[in-house]
């Protein structure tokens, strides 16, 4: 799909702050049951900023949080947001057999649909971890009625990126015989390079003028957050890395001001609103991505 018309998507993980990939002090579930959980107050606080800006949003959300803490997502449902999966337990697409991702993605949707009696329709892969070597995972969403998909991130990633992949706006893939629709992440540009500036530790660390300038330049932005970015009290996970705790940790204290700073100044849709809108437009033209990714 290709628009004359800027698209601001904005979406979030919701995952608590123990929920990092690949660390062993992390790894499982009865590890989570040890750690003081916080999802609540803050995908609340969340909420009323998305509340005072009039804005909704899409919500990847964890099914095992559907069932540990159900209140949240009955939270975001009657606020009349956008739910989608964020996976079951929050393990990687690229490190499981198809049967494992069917499985997974299964219970989180029968759990996330059994809270708020609506179908699930859109899926993020837990660090952006859809790659050239799990392709095969399209063909598992859209076979379990997944119509909008989120997981691609274009450029390098800790846990996955597709820094080839073809398209810088949303993009209909066409897959085997399933056709599914990607928002992907789509990084912006700056005198030394790329920069994924929309979301995540990037978006912490950067001045908001820099943010600014970015958002302005760009046609296409898909913001992607999670509860932790606004909590500058959460626990320091045991065991990091120096540059993990950097990437988790550095500019906890200011996320929240630039965040609001960033609703009030620009105008943001959920992924379902974006999709009718693309539907609607005389300025849209479909294009397909065969493979998706090279």
């Amino acid at each position: 799909m290709h628009t004359r018309f800027p698209m601001h998507i904005m979406t979030f993980d919701i995952e608590d702050w123990y929920h990092l990939l690949q660390h062993e002090e992390t790894a499982n579930e009865g590890q989570w049951s040890r750690c003081e959980p916080r999802i609540e107050r803050n995908t609340q606080r969340i909420l009323e900023c998305l509340d005072e800006a009039h804005v909704k949003a899409t919500f990847f959300c964890l099914g095992w949080v559907a069932r540990n803490h159900p209140l949240i997502i009955k939270a975001i449902h009657a606020a009349g947001h956008e739910i989608g999966s964020h996976s079951d337990k929050h393990q990687l697409v690229n490190q499981q057999t198809q049967t494992q991702f069917r499985e997974d993605l299964l219970r989180s949707i029968r759990s996330l649909e059994d809270l708020t009696g609506q179908k699930i329709r859109a899926y993020r892969a837990p660090g952006f971890s859809i790659t050239r070597h799990s392709i095969w995972a399209f063909s598992v969403l859209a076979e379990n009625g997944i119509e909008w998909d989120s997981s691609i991130f274009a450029a390098r990633h800790s846990h996955g990126g597709l820094p080839t992949f073809a398209s810088n706006v949303p993009t209909i893939i066409e897959h085997e015989s399933v056709r599914i629709k990607e928002f992907p992440v789509v990084p912006g540009r700056l005198l030394l390079g790329q920069i994924s500036f929309s979301g995540g530790g990037y978006f912490r660390i950067l001045p908001y003028p820099v943010v600014q300038r970015l958002m302005r330049r760009s046609d296409y932005v898909k913001a992607y957050f999670h509860p932790r970015n606004f909590d500058p009290d959460q626990p320091l996970v045991p065991r990091l890395s120096p540059q993990r705790i950097l990437k988790s940790y550095a500019g906890l204290r200011s996320s929240l001001r630039k965040f609001k700073a960033l609703l009030k100044e620009f105008s943001f849709v959920s992924i379902g609103q974006q999709d009718d809108r693309l539907g609607k437009s005389t300025d849209v033209r479909a294009e397909s991505t065969r493979p998706p990714i090279t």
